[in-house]
């Protein structure tokens, strides 16, 4: 009999009233705002700065994925589970799905096999309307930015050749990166040219996931910079009194999402930024909600960790204050054969030799753990086609450099098959000494904080800056936003700008495009390569498998 789809299995879960999993962590019924029987958003009230202070943050990331990912959010649920099992009281505070995934690629986003956030169908679909809170009050402020050019008697004088600012939608629509806006006469607006990010990329998003409470949000939103006069004056939201009616559409959204793993422990879902082209990570809100609500917090940075921890530490950290007490790095036999030159098709076939190859990709993101004053324990993501010859050679390899390999076996098992990594992390968040150390100062220069990132964590040997990033690294320093941590967008499928580079690539420089800044959400955004803030979709997209009956039971969203 072939294994259910994660789909089957979330359908057939004993799924408990989100009342039940509140009473578990101590939240009064009366203070949950019900989205139906299975999903609740918590009141703000219950962040406790004490009860942050005693508890331990996981911290769960990955080397660099093949491109059907390596499995951190399924990992996190499953240590969750399995932290709960081994009578640990623990919560999973992990990303919203995006729906450009979800239609695109990977078909879903709520964890896999036993390992899931249920309601699965809800969270990978609008869920609570965070997303689109995030684009309605990004978008708000395109059309404030619109009214104003065309309105002579209020005019704030905005050169529309300099606006910054662009509209976003969930979902992967390459089309809609460079476009026209205001064609068919004066009625219509200014003609000028225009384009859209995804919403995952959008600083509204950001500005969610980093901010510390509602007058936080409000003041960031004000802070966005929209551009410049016919005299160079900078103009930012708040001169176009945007960020009232913004932050009013963001006020349910600012407040975390409960809902329950398979087994019924609590997860918390909150912000969705990706890592490749954002910073990556849940917002600080949901994370502290969690560690104030439970003794261990299970958290995930989004793709590989030379994105998303990397981002955690210096961005999410820097903002919220918050260290990692441990630090899961996610591994799998499949992506190191792919590391090690196996083409598609063959990275699912075991292969000692490719293996051998493959996890110099590995021992790079374990020396950049020690980098960052913490000591990765790894969780190899187990798969059907893993022969124990590479699970072994994998462990040897990681124990010659003083690190734990554990078997994760989340899919197939639940948190049953997590307890010996749920034991492996409550002893190294009490017993490793984990004290993590950023790599750059944010007073230092941006070129500096850039390299330090390029040489230190890609392996880069220099970083080479084009032109029109040049000129606009100028308008970086002459606006007083140099010293912001560096939030890069680059490419997921390598440590370096290029996707093809697999493995641990050697002698390499990275080239800067452009920047972008977020000074509401308070980052630079050096892109990298030819990555884009709007992606597009696959050639097959997953939304063709994609169905619903008469009775509305969906299919292929998995």
């Amino acid at each position: 009999m072939s294994f259910p789809t994660d789909l089957e299995i979330a359908q057939s879960a004993d799924i408990k009233h989100i009342r039940e999993i509140a009473d578990k962590i101590g939240i009064d019924r009366e203070d949950l705002e019900y989205y139906g029987k299975y999903k609740a958003k918590i009141p703000l009230k219950y962040i406790n700065e004490e009860n942050i202070k005693k508890s331990k943050l996981i911290l769960v990331s990955a080397i660099n994925p093949t491109p059907a990912g390596e499995g951190k959010t399924t990992v996190s649920v499953g240590l969750c589970d399995g932290l709960n099992k081994i009578g640990k009281k623990a919560i999973a505070v992990l990303r919203e799905p995006s729906l450009g995934p979800v239609f695109g690629i990977k078909g879903g986003a709520a964890g896999g096999g036993y390992a899931q956030v249920i309601p699965m169908v809800d969270i990978n679909l609008h869920f609570t309307g965070d997303f689109s809170a995030v684009e309605k009050a990004n978008n708000l402020l395109s059309a404030l930015i619109d009214n104003n050019l065309q309105d002579k008697k209020r005019s704030l004088n905005i050169d529309p050749r300099t606006i910054v600012w662009k509209r976003v939608m969930d979902m992967n629509d390459r089309s809609l990166r460079h476009i026209v806006v205001g064609l068919g006469g004066s009625n219509n607006g200014i003609t000028r040219e225009e384009g859209f990010n995804i919403t995952p990329a959008s600083e509204v998003m950001a500005i969610l996931c980093l901010s510390k409470d509602f007058e936080d949000l409000k003041n960031r939103l004000g802070n966005i910079f929209v551009g410049y006069t016919f005299d160079k004056k900078p103009i930012y939201a708040r001169d176009l009194n945007a960020e009232g009616a913004m932050a009013i559409l963001l006020k349910d959204a600012i407040r975390p999402n409960l809902v329950q793993t398979l087994e019924g422990n609590p997860a918390i879902l909150h912000g969705g930024p990706f890592a490749n082209i954002a910073q990556g990570t849940n917002t600080i809100i949901a994370t502290k909600m969690g560690l104030s609500l439970a003794d261990y917090v299970v958290t995930e940075a989004g793709f590989g960790a030379d994105l998303g921890a990397e981002k955690f530490l210096h961005i999410k950290g820097y903002y919220s204050g918050l260290k990692p007490a441990a630090y899961v790095l996610v591994a799998t036999i499949r992506a190191l054969r792919y590391h090690g030159g196996a083409k598609k098709g063959e990275y699912e076939n075991p292969n000692l030799h490719f293996v051998e190859k493959g996890i110099e990709n590995l021992k790079k993101h374990i020396e950049n753990a020690f980098k960052f004053g913490l000591k990765p324990i790894v969780a190899i993501n187990h798969f059907a086609t893993d022969s124990d010859e590479e699970i072994n050679f994998v462990k040897s390899e990681c124990e010659k450099l003083g690190v734990k390999a554990i078997l994760a076996d989340e899919f197939t098992k639940g948190g049953e098959g997590m307890t010996e990594l749920a034991e492996e992390v409550v002893n190294c968040a009490a017993n490793c000494g984990n004290n993590f150390k950023p790599l750059y100062k944010v007073e230092d220069s941006v070129e500096y904080k850039i390299e330090t990132i390029a040489k230190e964590v890609y392996g880069a040997d220099a970083v080479v800056f084009s032109q029109k990033a040049l000129n606009q690294l100028k308008s970086i320093y002459n606006l007083g936003l140099d010293k912001l941590p560096i939030c890069m967008a680059k490419t997921q499928k390598s440590l370096s700008d290029d996707e093809k580079r697999i493995g641990r690539p050697k002698d390499f420089k990275v080239t800067v495009r452009e920047f972008e800044f977020a000074a509401g959400a308070g980052f630079i955004i050096p892109i990298l390569g030819d990555m884009m803030r709007m992606p597009g979709l696959p050639s097959v997209p997953a939304a063709e498998g994609m169905d619903i009956d008469k009775f509305g039971k969906i299919t292929g969203l998995s």
